[in-house]
């Protein structure tokens, strides 16, 4: 058995993405086709718990081209330090700033892959903030850097967002809070309730974004919530 995270986008009340951890039959192995069935038996376990009737795994391990075009790996924004568009990922990456080093901004014409791959991001410097043209983001809220990057990038796909708001909850099977903070299914469930309560347009701005982050109970009940649960 193991145990992951659902993501459930809240249309009211003081947590805007409920978390609730499941445990599920895990298939060993790394092939694609294993992960979609532990992706399809964490799916059946949150039908049956918690009686969510539409899922979508975000990732490009889904099977559904919806959850793939999502992956932060697939997912583009455009980008003003180059006059392009990059993936979520590479943006993300670019805006690490290290005590002894950064922001890497040749990582924006890399690939995903690579740039999440690189020593530099990878070594032992601790990090000590996020830098977006010019603009310096904190580390607290843990994910609000990455969270603000997803969901503008979305917002400039109309149709990708629109396809989103059709489902109720969201799932990342590669995504262990235990080892990991950011998590792009967390990430689209927070557009989809930021959506339903008519705030997504207010969140462009860095202070706007972190004013809504802060009027709200959305990253200490995620946190605190995923961590409850022991993965395999």
């Amino acid at each position: 058995m193991a145990y992951r995270p659902i993501f459930v986008p809240m249309e009211a009340g003081p947590v805007l993405v409920r978390t609730d951890m499941l445990s599920f039959t895990w298939h060993a192995g790394l092939s694609v086709s294993q992960k979609q069935k532990s992706i399809a038996s964490l799916h059946e376990a949150a039908r049956t718990s918690l009686g969510c009737s539409s899922l979508l795994e975000v990732s490009s391990k889904s099977v559904d081209p919806v959850g793939i075009a999502l992956s932060a790996f697939n997912l583009s924004m455009y980008h003003p330090a180059i006059d392009s568009t990059v993936s979520v990922e590479c943006a993300f990456q670019a805006g690490k700033v290290f005590r002894d080093g950064g922001p890497y901004l040749d990582l924006l014409h890399m690939s995903s892959r690579d740039a999440k791959r690189d020593p530099r991001i990878r070594g032992d410097s601790p990090l000590v903030a996020f830098r977006y043209c010019q603009m310096d983001w904190p580390l607290e809220p843990q994910t609000a850097f990455y969270d603000w990057l997803y969901i503008n990038a979305l917002r400039e796909k109309p149709a990708l967002s629109q396809q989103v708001m059709g489902y109720s909850a969201f799932t990342d099977i590669e995504f262990n809070p235990q080892q990991s903070i950011n998590c792009q299914a967390y990430s689209v469930a927070l557009f989809a309730a930021l959506t339903k309560r008519g705030m997504i347009a207010d969140v462009a701005s860095q202070d706007a974004f972190l004013n809504c982050l802060r009027g709200s109970r959305i990253s200490n009940a995620r946190q605190d919530e995923a961590r409850q649960g022991s993965l395999f």
